[in-house]
């Protein structure tokens, strides 16, 4: 029988609160990362909705005569319509990490559930204004694409998604990430954000296929981190297991060498990843499962 593509992790506590008022006052915040991409501030192709007047001139039989322009017709004497400029709405692109790394949690909650809530409430302020919003799943053997919708129609599939869960353990892709970001580029014609929601584990060869979205879009990484990462509890002999290689290594926590030297590979390795993320000039966030993430995520973002 095959194993399944995602599996809801053990221990999971969901993305516990979501506020109303904590996530409304995100959304300026958000707005700002996507500036110059956002609706009003790029030109749509042809005449219709929108603030900005195209054109002044006499009605037209088939004209919408919900454009008639009261005072211009008076003066004239003739009905005339008043045309916009179109705007076009800003496609959130949300790529969520879903590999069995993500369902680890020592604290408050799991790396999956603080993905989870960040996915929500960012697919919540990108839904406004009109905008469409996107999901793409990395790290999975299937991976799931939720093709850009607007309103609230986009959130319910976005929350069922979300509910599947990561893939369980042993299943390993090391180039998922790359293929993903590749996949975004392909599909998002238009300038847009691009969100990466992931603990950003494993081989860093994401980084080109980042900064070639960056050329054309907004980009954003939310890292998640359990603090247990970066430190070895003082618990004798302990067997770390890699979840998605099955990789096993035993060591004496004991020993103080043993577990400085662990604390410094783990700040080594999230230094470089900071550095491939401002090299392919992505903005990033950096969240963990301990305490209030969403206080966290807003902090941050302005």
């Amino acid at each position: 029988m095959p194993r399944p593509a995602f599996a809801p992790p053990a221990g999971r506590q969901g993305p516990g609160p979501l506020p109303a008022g904590l996530v409304d006052a995100l959304d300026l915040a958000m707005a700002r990362r996507a500036s110059g991409v956002l609706p009003g501030e790029r030109r749509a192709p042809g005449v219709g909705a929108g603030t900005e007047l195209f054109q002044l001139r006499p009605y037209e039989p088939g004209d919408d005569v919900r454009q008639l322009d009261a005072a211009a017709s008076a003066r004239t004497g003739i009905p005339h319509v008043r045309l916009h400029v179109p705007e076009r709405a800003l496609t959130t692109w949300l790529v969520l990490d879903v590999s069995p790394s993500m369902a680890f949690g020592t604290t408050d909650r799991l790396k999956a559930d603080v993905a989870e809530g960040v996915i929500i409430v960012l697919g919540r302020l990108a839904a406004r204004r009109g905008g469409r919003v996107a999901l793409l799943t990395s790290g999975a053997r299937d991976q799931r694409f939720l093709p850009p919708r607007s309103g609230r129609g986009a959130l319910g599939p976005l929350r069922r998604a979300l509910a599947e869960g990561v893939a369980p353990d042993g299943h390993h892709d090391p180039d998922a990430l790359t293929r993903t970001l590749r996949r975004v580029a392909q599909l998002a014609r238009h300038p847009g954000l691009v969100v990466v929601v992931s603990d950003f584990r494993g081989p860093r060869t994401w980084r080109r296929a980042l900064a070639a979205l960056r050329a054309r879009h907004a980009t954003l990484a939310v890292e998640i981190r359990d603090p247990r990462e970066g430190e070895l509890p003082e618990v004798g002999h302990l067997a770390l297991v890699d979840p998605e290689t099955g990789e096993r290594v035993e060591v004496d926590t004991h020993s103080a060498r043993v577990r400085e030297r662990f604390a410094e590979a783990e700040r080594e390795e999230r230094a470089a990843v900071a550095g491939d993320l401002r090299r392919a000039l992505a903005e990033q966030i950096v969240l963990t499962t301990q305490g209030d993430w969403l206080r966290s995520l807003g902090g941050r973002l302005k």
